[in-house]
């Protein structure tokens, strides 16, 4: 997608295709030193922040986004995992943490439709006056939301993309033939590469909404869980 990408560790992950057998968070100091020794090195273009599982590291994650808020941010929501894969960690206060500190200095926000009545089942979005989940988030400050899979009439799903000034997009959402694993990891991704060859968000996610369709294509099966996408295939 014609960038080259910088990584930043946040946490090892016992796991296979089929499941998550523990985690181990990095230490949060450990994590603003991996991020800062690269963005003081080279000319970041954009940020993409996966799965946290902790308040720390969302804290200094936050506080390096402050920082560098002139660079785009894309924050990938993905299921919090069950309380007996971390030690000492509480999901409520992982989720408020996110709403509070890092939504309010992210660009766009990707997010599974699914994952989002979830938690509004749950009660995460109760304090905010919101009609859905996506406007929820909007509210929290976050300047643009994609949900992937997202209702758009029986029988039919889309690709919504929201922004704070009510602004809409809607593109055909497919559910995968083949379960996935990190369905929306690759598409968050392409959109920070879109972001960083400085296309503006809708453009961005269109860009990356074709790449991503086509990719999707290409999965193999390794091993008896999740199907991965071949990246070795041109």
């Amino acid at each position: 997608m014609g960038c080259h990408a910088l990584s930043t560790l946040t946490a090892i992950l016992v796991q296979d295709t089929a499941r998550t057998e523990d985690i181990q968070p990095i230490a949060p100091e450990l994590i603003d030193d991996q991020a800062r020794c690269l963005l003081e090195d080279m000319s970041v273009q954009a940020i993409k922040v996966g799965p946290l599982y902790t308040t720390e590291s969302i804290s200094v994650l936050a506080q390096i986004a402050a920082d560098y808020s002139h660079v785009p941010l894309v924050l990938q929501l993905g299921r919090l995992p069950d309380e007996s894969l971390i030690a000492d960690i509480d999901i409520e206060d992982v989720q408020m943490a996110l709403f509070e500190l890092l939504l309010p200095q992210t660009d766009i926000v990707v997010a599974d439709h699914h994952l989002l009545e979830q938690w509004h089942s749950q009660g995460a979005f109760s304090d905010y006056e919101a009609a859905t989940p996506a406007e929820a988030l909007l509210q929290s400050g976050a300047k643009w939301i994609l949900t992937s899979g997202a209702p758009l009439r029986p029988g039919h799903g889309s690709y919504m993309l929201q922004g704070q000034q009510n602004q809409t997009a809607s593109w055909v959402w497919q559910a995968p033939a083949a379960r996935l694993s990190d369905a929306d990891g690759p598409l968050a991704c392409a959109i920070t590469a879109q972001l960083a060859r400085g296309q503006d968000v809708q453009q961005a996610v269109e860009s990356a909404l074709a790449i991503v369709n086509a990719s999707g294509a290409r999965s193999f099966q390794p091993g008896m869980g999740n199907r991965l996408i071949n990246r070795s295939t041109p």
